[in-house]
């Protein structure tokens, strides 16, 4: 029995649903998404509320209803509300300047870095060391996100490198002189 799955999506005013036999399309002011049920999930949509059913016999439904509610709750989010991830740059001259849909990064390498973000992702760089991704596709901009800070992940000696605004990064100590 998945307990995500029984509780119903409320679906905001302005946001528009389109709900087929296998798909469902949801459409808004920060954009459109679309989304293929499982072959065991359905869901119905009426009173502004979109309720996921399920073959509550089979786990792989149980499982996959889950998933599926939580997918179209975060489309509703996404073209209502949009989606932000921060990432800061940590380190002397690291650096990030975006120019439309290009964004260019300084990371201590011997040349810059070049990154093309999709075309559901905007980008943002209120200072030089802070980057702003926002988009309505939660998993694409994730995704951009994670791309971005695997050019210089975080090391864990002095906190150099890429991350989330969000994220606490473990710190080792050094290494001791031996006779010391």
């Amino acid at each position: 029995m998945s307990r995500v799955a029984k509780n119903p999506i409320s679906v905001p005013s302005g946001i528009e649903i389109n709900l087929n036999e296998k798909t469902i399309s949801v459409s808004g002011a920060k954009g459109k998404s679309e989304f293929a049920f499982p072959d065991t999930v359905s869901a119905t949509f009426s009173d502004d509320l979109i309720t996921v059913s399920y073959d509550e016999s089979s786990p792989e439904s149980t499982a996959l209803a889950g998933t599926t509610r939580s997918l179209i709750n975060n489309m509703v989010i996404g073209v209502s509300e949009g989606f932000k991830k921060t990432l800061l740059l940590v380190g002397v001259g690291y650096r990030a300047k975006a120019s439309g849909k290009k964004l260019e990064l300084t990371l201590g390498f011997s040349h810059p870095v070049h990154y093309e973000l999709p075309e559901q992702v905007e980008v943002e760089t209120p200072s030089q060391t802070e980057v702003v991704l926002k988009s309505h596709d939660k998993q694409v901009l994730g995704q951009v996100a994670a791309e971005i800070r695997a050019f210089r992940p975080p090391e864990p000696y002095k906190g150099k490198g890429v991350k989330y605004a969000d994220e606490n990064i473990r710190r080792k100590e050094a290494k001791k002189a031996a006779g010391a």
